[in-house]
């Protein structure tokens, strides 16, 4: 199981099509969860509904802009091997507060997917999109390059 973590809600229907897309394509390979929360105004009550949904016993990947930066293949390896001891990876997108240290603390992994600052739709659908990536390389099949 892939679950996502992320406050606030889409409103842009164009980022609702880009996102429900590539779940689409990903349940093809693995089931896939978005779980969002209600954006609040303080990282205190962002963490405490973002506790009531985190499983430590999941691996859980914070995405940070100051995290670790990967290439696509890595991260298909990455989610690959860490199937063979986790039964569900945990992405947490934070708010445009970021994440209350408490989060980070609990993260296996911070990462960065660039050192640019995308609205939170958008880097939704890119997250999917490297996810999807990860699939298909995974499985051998042609989409990456």
């Amino acid at each position: 199981m892939i679950k996502i973590l992320c406050l606030g809600k889409i409103k842009e229907a164009y980022l609702n099509e880009l996102i429900n897309d590539y779940l689409k394509r990903i349940k093809k390979y693995h089931n896939i969860q978005i779980i969002e929360l209600k954006d609040e105004d303080s990282l205190i009550k962002e963490r405490d509904n973002l506790l009531k949904h985190i499983d430590k016993k999941d691996y859980i990947i914070t995405l940070e802009i100051e995290g670790q930066r990967i290439s696509s293949e890595e991260f298909a390896s990455l989610i690959d091997k860490t199937f063979i001891n986790y039964s569900c990876i945990t992405f947490i997108i934070g708010s445009s507060l970021g994440l209350h240290e408490d989060i980070k603390k609990l993260s296996n992994l911070s990462l960065s997917c660039s050192c640019l600052t995308f609205p939170h739709g958008l880097f939704r659908g890119i997250l999917l999109e490297q996810i999807y990536r990860a699939m298909k390389i995974n499985n051998n099949e042609s989409y990456h390059k």
